[in-house]
């Protein structure tokens, strides 16, 4: 996807933030987030024939998916994204999931650090982050990790983060 060297509308926040949306929404756990050059493959955990009757009950299995998400499919799943933030509290939109969230306060953090390419994965609700990053010198890895309360911290700290309303009635780009 190489974030930095594309639209200037994206950022690993946003775009980490809809993909993080797709997945709260198939009710995926255990996640692997890979970025690739024309976008990012996505492993997970997927519950699937689980079932509900008067008569019984199934749990049903669980299933290792593997997804590939091309910039088209980012651009659609932030559009998405915004257009039902933009549409506010709703049955049919209970608001952001976990990994909505997480995968947002990620993405803020990766933005600050502005690597080559990312690779992180979830292990029992904690996130570890590997960093690729070039410059004129040659290239490093640099790895971070993000306990779970880490991550609740920085979700409890992003309203503070948000730019204020600019005179005029525009809105800044919100960076939550």
């Amino acid at each position: 996807m190489r974030i930095y060297e594309g639209s200037p509308r994206q950022d690993f926040e946003e775009v980490l933030r809809s993909i993080g949306a797709y997945l709260d929404q198939r009710g995926m756990t255990d996640v692997l987030v890979m970025e690739v050059p024309d976008g990012f493959i996505v492993q997970g955990l997927a519950h699937v024939g689980a079932t509900s009757s008067a008569w019984s009950e199934s749990v049903g299995q669980v299933a290792k998916e593997t997804m590939t998400f091309l910039d088209e499919d980012i651009a659609r799943f932030m559009d998405e994204s915004v257009a039902r933030r933009g549409a506010g509290p709703h049955p049919a939109n209970p608001g952001a999931g976990r990994y909505e969230h997480a995968f947002r306060v990620i993405g803020r953090y990766i933005d600050e650090q502005r690597p080559r390419d990312i690779f992180f994965f979830e292990q029992e609700g904690a996130f570890v982050l590997r960093l690729h990053h070039v410059n004129q010198t040659g290239s490093r890895h640099m790895l971070a990790e993000f306990t779970r309360d880490d991550v609740e911290a920085l979700i409890a700290k992003s309203p503070t983060l948000r730019i204020p309303a600019q005179p005029g009635g525009s809105q800044g780009a919100a960076h939550t």
